[in-house]
Parts: structure tokens; C-alpha cells; sequence
């Protein structure tokens, strides 16, 4: 489950981004809570919504963003829609929100179930509903309401993440950062925290022993390859640009890549692609995530990045598709290795007779990690722990 507080605004665009999903039947207004005498009305517009909220606002001069725009997820259709207006409802009275004047917008137009929540920052005395540590309690506040333990959810997480072989500190550092959560070293630790709340730690011994055990499983590289050659032929190999929608703006933000064919492996195969790049620019690299036999490859041991995303047609052209919409990302093979009909019947006997499940964290690579001496600069810029030992 997942809570995102979304950008505040001037004005409040979130209703309007709303109920246009309504009227596009990708969205379904599930509760209209403390509107007043407009809970007595049918057929309101947006107009009546916002107008309320505006004059609550009013109370209040110093507050210059006072659209509070939320939107909480889970994985799949795990929460059904009242499942989920539930669980808004019992965070809302945990985030003291719960006599504000509130929309919950459910929305059914990606793969994964959620409900966007509209209110305003002013409360009825004209006071600003506190924010303190918001990010921090809204998540604390999820949990609660979904009786998680923090830490115990961070311990399953670090253990899942030690689970897989890995050849760099940074391949091990990804799988957690990529989780919402923050590594920082301490006293030959790693410490594992999520909003400045250290929930864990991970000794740098045992993260140097994993890696001094690594050994490429040089049957499954050859497996993969197959799987390269085979399904290249008939999915899309070119890269996609995955955007967030802002919600109640004009401007959406670039948050990775995937293509069709990376969405394949990793539904079918358990193989994972996660292409490297920077926003509005092709990728220039990829790491591959196998899920199936729990390893952590550079992208680099499979196959040239041109190749893999090469197209038959020679289409380049980076295509937008909504990061909701895509469940993958990106993986591959060294051109050196022939397609073998032997690897092709057992890649067909693994595909036909079970899929491999992949863990429900997922990992959304924004920085290249191939190259551990580049990056252990990068992550001194953005203050993260360098993970070379050079």
C-alpha cells in the first residue's frame, strides 16, 4: 500500500483533474463528507465543490497552498473501492482531516486500484491543519490503519533484498533506495531509514561477503539470451518514456522508461529491465533484475544496449506511456551467443508450466550503477553514501 502526498496548489485544480476522470468513466466519486448544505443538493458541478473549498480557505490569508491532493494505492485489485474508501476515511481522521470538507475520487483506470482524496490545508477556525513531519506521519498513520509494523515491514524488506546475489554495494543499496527508503553508513553499517526514522541496519561484512560469493549463473545468462532473441522478434524492443500525471497541472514529470518487450520478461519471465538515462533523454544503460533466480546483472553481461532496444522498424522515438499503466521496465543479451533450439524448449517449458512470482516491491532505477567510480560521485551530489571502494 502506498500513500503520495501530491504537490500543493494555489488553487484547486485536484477537483477538476477529478472529476474529469469521472466524466471519462476512469473515476467514480465515492464520498462528498462536510460540504454542508451542499450535501443536501444532487447534480452539483466541480464549480460548487471548489467554491466551498475556496471559502473555507478565505479564513486564512497566510496560507498560500491550500489544496491538500492525496492519492492512495495498493497493489493490483487487492482493495476492492469501498475497501479503499475505508482506509482514506480512517487515514483522513488519522492526518486530522477528518471534519474537513473532503472529496474521495476512486479511480479504475490503471492496473493498480486507488482513490485520490481533495481537501483544504485551512481548517473552519481558520487555523492551517498541521503538516508537521507530514510525509513521515502519513505513512505511520497508513500502517496503522493497515496494522503494519514499520520496522517489521523494513526487516522483510532488507531480508527479500539479501536474498539475491549481487556483484557492487550499489546493486544491493538500489533495491532499498528504490523502496522509498534512505541508506546512510554509520560505524561500518548500513542504515536503513524511510522520512528520517532509521527502521533497520545491515552490517557492511555481510553485504562484502555476499558480493566476494557472487558467481554469474552462466546457464541462466545463456537462458536469458534465448529469451532475448526469441520474444525480440515479436515485441517492440523500443523505449517508452514513463511519465507520472500531475495532478491539477498542465506539466507531467518523466519517471523512467520501459518498452513492450521488457514488459513481457518480467510478466512471463520474472526478468526484470531497468534502463538507466536522465529525464527527456534516450537511456544509456541498464541493470537486470531476475526475479526467477534472485540475481542482479549489469546489463552489459547480456547484451549491448543498442541491440536490445533496437527496433525492427528503426523507430527511435521515445513514446510517453503512463508509469500506472506499465507493471516493467527493461533487460539483456550478448550478441556473441547464438540462439540455441535446446535453451528455446526450455525457456517454452518454464513459460508454459509456471511464471515466476516477483516480489511485491518494486524498483524503479533512476541513476546508472554500472559504473561504480562515476557514480560514487553522483551520489555525493545528492548526499548518498558513495558505494565505491576506490
Amino acid at each position: 500500500m502506498i500513500v503520495k502526498i501530491l504537490s500543493s496548489a494555489k488553487n484547486f485544480g485536484g477537483v477538476r483533474y477529478n472529476t474529469n476522470k469521472m466524466q471519462q468513466d476512469k473515476g467514480e466519486l465515492v464520498k462528498a463528507a462536510n460540504f454542508g448544505a451542499l450535501g443536501a443538493m444532487t447534480n452539483l458541478r466541480p464549480s460548487d465543490y471548489i467554491n466551498y473549498l475556496e471559502l473555507q480557505t478565505s479564513a486564512s490569508k497566510r496560507i498560500k497552498n491550500p489544496q491538500f491532493h492525496v492519492a492512495i494505492s495498493c497493489k493490483g485489485r487487492s482493495h476492492s473501492k469501498e475497501e479503499l474508501t475505508e482506509i482514506a476515511e480512517k487515514w483522513l481522521k488519522g492526518m486530522g482531516y477528518e471534519n474537513q470538507p473532503y472529496l474521495l475520487v476512486f479511480h479504475k483506470d490503471t492496473e493498480n486500484n486507488h482513490i485520490h482524496i481533495v481537501s483544504t490545508r485551512v481548517g473552519r477556525d481558520g487555523k492551517k491543519i498541521s503538516d508537521s513531519y507530514e510525509k513521515l506521519r502519513s505513512y505511520e498513520v497508513l500502517n496503522r490503519v493497515m496494522g503494519n509494523d514499520e520496522k517489521i515491514e523494513a526487516s522483510k524488506f532488507i531480508q527479500n533484498a539479501l536474498q539475491y546475489s549481487f556483484s557492487t554495494r550499489a546493486q544491493f543499496m538500489m533495491i532499498l533506495e528504490n523502496q522509498g527508503y534512505s541508506i546512510t553508513i554509520n560505524a561500518g553499517k548500513y542504515q536503513v531509514s524511510k522520512f528520517g526514522k532509521n527502521l533497520g541496519e545491515v552490517s557492511l561484512d555481510v553485504i562484502d561477503n555476499k558480493i566476494g560469493q557472487f558467481q554469474k549463473d552462466l546457464d541462466r545468462l545463456s537462458q536469458i539470451r534465448a529469451i532475448f532473441h526469441r520474444y525480440k522478434l515479436a515485441h517492440d524492443p523500443s523505449v517508452k518514456t514513463l511519465y507520472q500525471e500531475n495532478p491539477g497541472r498542465e506539466r507531467n514529470f518523466d519517471v523512467g522508461y520501459t518498452s513492450d518487450l521488457a514488459e513481457l520478461l518480467k510478466s512471463k519471465f520474472g526478468v526484470q529491465i531497468h534502463f538507466h538515462g536522465k529525464s527527456g533523454k534516450p537511456p544509456y544503460g541498464y541493470t537486470v533484475i531476475d526475479h526467477a533466480c534472485r540475481s542482479i546483472y549489469k546489463g552489459g553481461d547480456l547484451m549491448p544496449l543498442s541491440e536490445f532496444i533496437s527496433a525492427n522498424n528503426s523507430d527511435k522515438t521515445l513514446k510517453p506511456v503512463r508509469s500506472e499503466d506499465s507493471e516493467g521496465d527493461c533487460f539483456t543479451s550478448p550478441a556473441n551467443k547464438s540462439f540455441s533450439t535446446e535453451n528455446s524448449n526450455v525457456l517454452d517449458d518454464i513459460a508454459e508450466n509456471g511464471s515466476f512470482p516477483v516480489p511485491d516491491f518494486q524498483i524503479d532505477i533512476r541513476d546508472d550503477v554500472d559504473d561504480e567510480a562515476i557514480h560514487g560521485r553522483n551520489r555525493r551530489r545528492k548526499r548518498k553514501s558513495r558505494t565505491n571502494t576506490r
